[in-house]
């Protein structure tokens, strides 16, 4: 039986996208699951495009320095902001005044951009002006952000819980989105770690 040239294109097609790296499951060592209010969000981190940055982030999963960090940046319809292990966690050291302005103890990290791009469920790397400063703060896309392309790492993409995601308070648009009473990261875990 001869197919039609477009159903083996198709076919194709899904096969080659079947195949490749972010629509494929993460192995469970490069799986990070993170517990919010609303349910766990899953999130295959990317080393094949940010290694020193998958590094990081896992070393400080790894510490719990990201259990009860704050979502102290959350813009409706751009991204919600988290990581800041210094002046974030709500239940030590908490400090509003700060929080977003700090990193961990590990050191800033060069970039990594790829052609990769900000999706919907993308997660990338917050940083100051320097290309070169980012280190442990990240922020998960709520909608796709073409201005930020090659411009931030892209560590990773939400697999599931994007739901959750999506529940996450919201901040105040006058104050560039910071967050009053903020919600946070209640447990974050790499999935190869039970």
């Amino acid at each position: 039986m001869k197919l039609p040239r477009m159903l083996v294109a198709g076919i194709a097609l899904a096969a080659s996208l079947a195949l490749s790296g972010p629509l494929a499951a993460a192995e469970p060592e490069d799986t990070m699951i993170i517990t919010l209010k609303d349910g766990d969000v899953t999130i295959a981190l990317r080393p094949d495009l940010a290694p020193k940055h998958v590094e990081q982030i896992k070393a400080l999963v790894r510490e719990g320095a990201y259990d009860n960090v704050a979502f102290h940046r959350v813009i409706d319809g751009f991204m919600a902001q988290t990581g800041d292990v210094q002046f974030g966690n709500m239940k030590k050291g908490f400090d509003p005044n700060l929080v977003g302005t700090g990193g961990s103890d590990l050191p800033d990290l060069p970039a990594e951009f790829s052609k990769e791009r900000f999706v919907r469920g993308a997660v990338g790397m917050a940083r100051a002006q320097n290309p070169n400063s980012a280190n442990s703060q990240f922020f998960i896309m709520f909608a796709p952000a073409p201005f930020l392309d090659g411009q931030y790492t892209i560590v990773g993409n939400v697999e599931s819980g994007m739901e959750a995601v999506d529940a996450i308070k919201r901040g105040d648009d006058a104050q560039n989105g910071a967050v009053t009473d903020p919600d946070r990261m209640l447990k974050v875990r790499i999935a190869a770690d039970k």
